[in-house]
């Protein structure tokens, strides 16, 4: 009886184990970044920016757009703002409202970059900076491999794939290899970052406020949605005889001569 007993016990034991699911190792979010490195593939992208200062809206911007890949990374885009709400963010204003990233060069139209053109003109070319946050509002370019790791090591919590922290402005700056302005090197970057089962970024929030002193507390949040990782993508320049170079444009043209390249140091000046 007691060898009877004995053998229940252990294949009662068995069976549980067997239906214990195994934990899988967590996903690395750079690694799924690499794999989806694909030339002709990419992913779209919605983006919110919302500023305040003293608790009082000062607008609010939609973004929307898609990434091309190529082995390396993005390769080009293709992205366009609207104003969202009664006011335009500061920011949003000085911006383009549709802009092409290929090749070597950057086209922008809508708005400044669309005034005083020359007849049949509808596009302003400019040289590729290589800063591809500059086509959103969103300062995490978790198209960086390196920066996605910091979001990551850096949270304090996660749950559910979802990540929460928060970097200074100088840290960030160690991150990207860029140098900080001493005005904004302490300001608090508090993050959201989510990923899906493939460890892929789904969503990712950044939320900030610059103090001004007498002038009040200037708020900022943006909030990118990623979808479609791994879609066929195909961005493609203006046609070339509605674009004007930005350098044979003259002394009296009214088009800015470059576009805000969103790094960390223009949070000082136009937020």
């Amino acid at each position: 009886m007691k060898r009877i007993i004995a053998g229940l016990a252990l294949a009662s034991a068995a069976a549980l184990v067997t239906a214990t699911p195994a934990q899988a190792a967590p996903v690395d979010p750079a690694k799924a970044l690499k794999k989806q490195y694909v030339a002709g593939h990419g992913v779209r992208f919605t983006e919110t920016s919302r500023s305040s200062l003293d608790g009082k809206s000062t607008g609010a911007t939609k973004t929307t757009g898609v990434f091309e890949f190529g082995k390396g990374g993005i390769v080009a885009s293709d992205v366009r703002n609207h104003s969202a709400g009664k006011n335009s963010d500061v920011f949003a204003s000085l911006m383009p409202s549709r802009m092409i990233t290929v090749g070597k060069h950057v086209y922008a139209q809508g708005g400044l970059y669309s005034e005083g053109l020359p007849e049949g003109k509808k596009w302003v070319r400019y040289p590729d900076t290589g800063i591809r946050i500059s086509n959103s509002n969103q300062m995490l370019d978790v198209f960086e491999p390196k920066v996605l790791k910091a979001l990551v090591s850096h949270a304090k919590s996660t749950k559910g794939g979802i990540y929460r922290g928060s970097l200074t402005v100088k840290e960030l700056g160690k991150i990207y290899g860029q140098p900080v302005d001493k005005k904004v090197a302490k300001v608090e970057v508090s993050y959201l970052l989510a990923l899906n089962s493939q460890g892929l970024v789904t969503r990712v929030v950044s939320d900030w406020t610059l103090d001004y002193g007498i002038l009040g507390a200037s708020h900022s949040t943006t909030e990118t949605r990623f979808t479609g990782w791994g879609a066929k993508v195909k961005v493609k320049a203006p046609p070339a005889d509605e674009v004007a170079d930005v350098s044979e444009l003259g002394d009296d043209s009214t088009v800015p001569q470059d576009i805000p390249d969103g790094s960390l140091n223009s949070l000082g000046n136009v937020r």
